[in-house]
């Protein structure tokens, strides 16, 4: 049982964010019912609204109160719902006040530096987590926040580079393998925040994501100092999972080598499955964004090799030549479905067998 700003997770558990349409109301939901923290994410969630092309910003908003809402409900009073958000996003601000409107319990936002994160949220009451990659990063943040805001993380996310989706590392270092493990980085994240707390005269809870898989995983980072774990693409694989059954048996299908390192318009490295559009990518195909809706600041539509929205909306709805599906290093090891409370089931009794 783990305390966040007067919230309490009865398993130290976060379910990874997942965009586009991975990880909406009904996956959220289901895992904050089991006492963890579900994660909403803020990627296009309005994809499938009628008006997504003509008015992205709207369709997203009410699309993300919607499933902010349809979690809680879900929830019934239990674990948290949260949102991740990613800085890099054009919409980043406007989906941090939509979803504080809506009453979500937490906010996890990375992919680029939340240094605004707290003066979106003014004096709400929503619990505030950085991810970062190194004790470097996550000793700037609390020092920003405490500086310009009076503000101290309330968690935070550790993200290795065995994670899927956007990675915060150097592609180089990623391939070769001289990307810090999350066992390198863990305690030099509970080293450099060490300060923070003292300031904030309580523990800040940091939680590691990113080939975490497992019960005995947990086990191995509490024994290390983290307070728990995230993790997402095990998630994909459930009755609950947004995501259509087509994406789901691409996940269930993989083998462990088909995850590879794809280059993002975002300018960071990601861990995807190699399908015929990172194929094709990798061998100098482009393909331009059929209807541009300015989703991402470093994005130049004249340049980028492909549209990300539209390669994860492709995915999320199983096109398997056409869709970007981002995994996590660990995606040949899920085999077959199942449910969220079967799931976080087998990740507790392995917890207890380890602990």
């Amino acid at each position: 049982m783990i305390q966040i700003k007067g919230k309490t997770l009865d398993f130290p558990l976060i379910q990874g964010g997942m965009g586009v349409g991975i990880s909406l109301g009904s996956l959220a939901g289901a895992v904050a019912a089991q006492g963890c923290m579900g994660v909403i994410s803020t990627i296009n969630p309005g994809y499938g609204e009628f008006d997504f092309y003509d008015d992205p910003a709207a369709a997203n908003r009410r699309a993300l109160t919607r499933e902010i809402r349809h979690a809680r409900v879900i929830a019934g009073g239990r674990g948290m719902v949260a949102i991740n958000a990613m800085v890099a996003t054009t919409s980043y601000e406007d989906c941090i006040k939509t979803a504080v409107e809506a009453g979500v319990d937490a906010i996890i936002s990375g992919a680029g530096l939340p240094s605004k994160l707290p003066g979106l949220v003014k004096d709400a009451d929503v619990a505030l987590a950085p991810i970062v990659s190194s004790g470097r990063a996550a000793a700037l943040i609390c020092r920003l926040w405490q500086r310009h805001h009076g503000v101290t993380p309330d968690f935070i996310v550790i993200e290795g580079p065995q994670a899927g989706g956007h990675l915060g590392f150097d592609r180089a270092s990623v391939l070769s393998g001289e990307a810090p493990t999350l066992a390198q980085i863990l305690p030099d994240v509970l080293e450099a925040i060490v300060p923070a707390e003292q300031q904030a005269g309580r523990a800040i809870p940091v939680f590691v994501a990113g080939g975490v898989f497992s019960g005995k995983d947990l086990a191995y980072y509490q024994n290390l100092g983290a307070a728990g774990v995230q993790i997402a693409t095990r998630f994909i694989a459930t009755e609950e999972c947004d995501a259509s059954q087509a994406f789901k048996d691409q996940i269930i299908a993989a083998k462990a080598d088909d995850a590879v390192i794809v280059q993002s318009p975002v300018g960071m490295p990601g861990r995807a499955l190699n399908t015929a559009l990172v194929q094709a990518v990798a061998a100098g195909q482009t393909f331009p964004a059929q209807k541009c809706i300015r989703c991402l600041v470093p994005c130049n539509p004249a340049k980028t090799p492909y549209c990300i929205s539209q390669a994860l909306i492709a995915a999320v709805q199983g096109d398997a030549e056409k869709g970007l599906f981002f995994c996590g290093s660990n995606v040949g090891r899920i085999t077959a479905m199942t449910t969220v409370p079967k799931l976080i089931e087998e990740i507790k009794t392995e917890w207890r067998q380890f602990s």
